[in-house]
């Protein structure tokens, strides 16, 4: 099975040239890992919460975009083994960085769902919906159970990927951590999940025709909704 490392980081938008160059010349060093697909978004419709949101959970500044981006490996031992060897090779530790990489946030993800239609399985998406949810973690199995209902949902409303990971590795951080971002309770599970569109204008028509049908509504969720975030984001690198 998969394994993902998501990524949420705060980049000056002035820095925005100067970040995608940065991550497009990092690619090789994690294919040579291991990894196959590198993914790096730019924050275009990342809405403010009132508990919790994306720029809180990275502590953004007003001249910060949000980046939201994953490495996927082809199975946990594949990104075990990059991420030991990272720890001990001086070529990853680089300092000249064009964001603050100390508010960076990052953890190991095992997906519970990854769902696409055939068609588009080797699709590159024109926009990507990302989000952050706490979990119970005796709820996952009903998590995954409602998560699935809603993947069909989506890829029937032009949706091309759906894909949720469970928290596996989620360290804990000095300045963020992904806990603190969904203000995490001891007994919740950080879920960090992405839904592929072929375009922002298809993903905005996806959303308006899922939100008026009754599998969008569910009785009860599973998690608490109020500390879930989410955001819109226009890709940048897919390599």
């Amino acid at each position: 099975m998969s394994y993902i490392e998501g990524f949420v980081a705060a980049v000056p938008r002035t820095q925005k040239d100067a970040y995608r160059k940065h991550a497009k010349e990092a690619v090789p060093y994690f294919k040579k890992l291991g990894a196959t697909r590198v993914v790096e978004t730019w924050g275009d419709d990342v809405p403010a919460g009132t508990i919790t949101d994306f720029k809180g959970a990275v502590k953004a500044r007003p001249d910060e975009e949000i980046v939201f981006s994953w490495i996927e490996y082809p199975d946990k031992p594949t990104r075990d083994k990059a991420k030991e060897h990272m720890m001990n090779d001086p070529e990853a530790h680089m300092t000249d960085m064009p964001f603050d990489g100390q508010r960076m946030i990052f953890a190991g993800f095992e997906p519970v769902i990854d769902e696409r239609p055939d068609a588009a399985r080797k699709a590159k998406p024109g926009y990507v919906d990302g989000c952050l949810t706490p979990v119970p973690a005796h709820s996952k199995s009903k998590y995954v159970e409602s998560e699935r209902q809603r993947a069909a949902l989506l890829k029937e409303c032009g949706a091309t990927r759906v894909v949720d990971a469970w928290g596996d590795d989620v360290p804990d951080g000095t300045v963020t951590d992904y806990k603190g971002a969904v203000k995490a309770k001891p007994d919740e599970e950080v879920v960090y999940s992405w839904i592929e569109w072929p375009s922002k204008k298809v993903r905005d028509k996806g959303w308006e025709k899922a939100m008026k049908d009754p599998r969008m509504q569910p009785d009860a969720l599973p998690f608490d909704g109020k500390r879930m975030m989410f955001g819109g984001f226009a890709p940048m690198l897919d390599l």
